[in-house]
């Protein structure tokens, strides 16, 4: 889920220094100060605290020798919302491809600003802004206008060393036109990639699509390219083709035979390119209104969540994945923690008087730090869950204490969202589990729930021995009830909340993580209509009247309340 900065909240953002002078005095001789001073040159000017004069234009050009192009494309990535000025879209236009397409793809000009930018622009460019379809009629008619002289290929400088296509029978030493125009395109990219020194770029991968089949279940419709990879694909198993020739899994294909909803089905499309890889699909299917028949599926893809990929789950089979992500959290939580460390001195002006406009500015860090730090701990959680490296001790938890505590450390986010827990009386219950993380996943739980609570609503907690098992229930906020396991599941695109307090990696992530959590404690999450319910074992297990073998106990805690 995506987290304001403190630009959002009305202060600047604090890497930057928001005085001009400042930044033209800077020390620009090391590569490190250049690229301090460029990022904050165009975020000045960007955003418009600095006007676009020439001579500040001519400077971010002094530096662009000096700044590496991923430095220089983070900066034109990071005025996707700002609007910038035509200079500075003119600037980023100069630079290289890839990193023009980054600004013109996002920049919003008035008409006559774009009717003054095209002619400065290369094909290249203006290819770009072709895929664009917010622009105003006026720059589309003005993009016509160049076309023959961006769709020509020059004559390349040095033939390609092709032997020329023998004569077709009955053509008497006629040029085969279509492969002679072939050649000449690939001499140019490679005669302009060289120049431009690029390699063989890969294209940016598809991150979602939509689609539609026939009757059949033959992909005809898709609405993103390359469709040539996807359209043919088959939602069918085809008798004729050996299992490892299907395109999507037993889900979608049992689905297709049914004429049945699917969701989260398997699909695999061949090839390199912008499309190929894993994809997880959901469809429905559709029927003719006139006559009821099936006419085929209309659907959505999507690429997998990181715990969804194959690849991923080979990595971490082999402690790979896990152990590099665990290294990662290790290296992000020494600096998250100074950051928090050193806000909090300010904000308490411990080291001398502070203003109160940069005590609150430190609040706010120190603030959206501690969201990180959660966040950054929920990742060492599951990197340990992943590997099979989660050290549990056998402890006894009181579950009404344990509760108190974690409603006493959540009172700040209740306050901030007007939200509050009703627990229930004080009872004995406990559970046999690690202190620890039994904590840690009732605190994952409430806070979770406490994130997407609205002013003024009660969250009921209840507490129940059944059984084996000691259950905790809580009342799902009115933003989350009503939804399914897989609808709470998949909350990671869909944002529930965007207030101070929500799951940083998102509520579908938090979720699956106090669900792998409690099995991994021997218990389980159950997702229920207007509540989820955990069940952890007890520490004093009961025995139900009249049952001897222990069988039906462990039944009845399985079956839940």
């Amino acid at each position: 889920m995506a987290r304001r900065s403190s630009a959002a909240e009305g202060f600047p953002p604090v890497r930057f220094d928001d005085s001009l002078k400042t930044v033209l005095a800077a020390d620009v001789s090391t590569a490190f100060g250049a690229r301090a001073a460029f990022r904050q040159l165009v975020d000045l000017i960007g955003r418009g605290r600095a006007a676009a004069e020439p001579a500040l234009v001519a400077k971010l050009r002094d530096l662009r020798a000096t700044v590496p192009t991923e430095a220089r494309a983070a900066a034109a990535r990071g005025l996707a919302l700002a609007d910038p000025p035509a200079a500075l879209v003119a600037f980023f236009a100069e630079d290289t491809p890839e990193i023009a397409a980054t600004m013109l793809r996002v920049a919003r000009l008035a008409p006559e600003e774009w009717d003054l930018l095209l002619p400065q622009l290369g094909p290249h460019g203006r290819s770009v802004l072709r895929r664009r379809s917010d622009l105003a009629p006026s720059v589309g008619r003005a993009l016509e206008a160049f076309g023959s002289a961006d769709y020509a290929l020059p004559e390349p400088g040095v033939a390609p060393a092709v032997e020329a296509p023998a004569p077709a029978a009955g053509s008497a030493g006629e040029r085969f036109e279509v492969a002679d125009l072939v050649h000449r395109i690939e001499a140019y990219q490679r005669q302009r990639g060289a120049a431009l020194g690029l390699g063989d770029v890969p294209p940016a991968p598809v991150r979602a699509f939509r689609f539609e089949t026939d009757a059949a279940g033959i992909i005809r419709w898709v609405d993103t390219g390359p469709r040539g990879a996807l359209i043919g694909l088959s939602l069918s198993h085809d008798a004729t083709l050996s299992p490892s020739h299907h395109s999507v899994d037993g889900v979608a294909a049992g689905a297709f035979r049914k004429r049945a909803t699917f969701a989260d089905a398997r699909l695999r499309v061949p090839g390199e390119s912008s499309v190929g890889g894993d994809w997880r699909i959901s469809g429905a299917p559709m029927f003719d209104l006139a006559s009821g028949s099936f006419v085929g599926f209309r659907g959505r893809a999507r690429r997998p969540r990181a715990e969804e990929s194959a690849a991923a789950a080979r990595s971490v089979a082999g402690g790979v994945g896990a152990e590099g992500l665990r290294r990662l959290v290790h290296e992000l939580r020494t600096p998250t923690n100074a950051i928090a460390g050193f806000s909090e001195l300010i904000e308490q002006e411990l080291l001398g008087p502070v203003p109160p406009r940069y005590r609150d500015r430190a609040a706010t860090i120190r603030r959206h730090v501690a969201g990180l730090i959660g966040a950054i701990d929920d990742l060492d959680l599951a990197a340990r869950l992943e590997g099979n490296a989660l050290d549990l001790r056998d402890d006894v938890v009181a579950v009404a204490p344990l509760l108190a505590r974690v409603a006493q450390d959540l009172a700040p986010l209740a306050a901030l969202r007007g939200g509050a827990l009703a627990l229930p009386e004080p009872g004995a219950a406990s559970w046999a589990a690690d202190a620890h993380a039994a904590e840690r996943l009732v605190q994952r739980l409430l806070a979770t729930l406490l994130a997407a609570a609205t002013r003024g609503e009660l969250l009921g907690v209840a507490v129940e021995s059944v059984g084996e098992s000691v259950t905790l229930a809580i009342a799902l906020p009115a933003a989350l009830a009503g939804r399914d396991e897989a609808a709470l599941l998949a909350l990671d695109d869909e944002a529930v909340s965007d207030d101070d307090g929500a799951p940083l990696l998102g509520t579908g992530f938090a979720l699956r993580l106090a669900r792998n959590l409690a099995v991994e404690l021997g218990g389980r999450l159950d997702f229920l209509p207007e509540r989820l319910r955990l069940a952890l074992p007890s520490a004093a297990p009961t025995a139900a009247p009249g049952d001897d073998d222990g069988d039906a106990p462990r039944d009845h805690a399985r079956g839940g309340t």
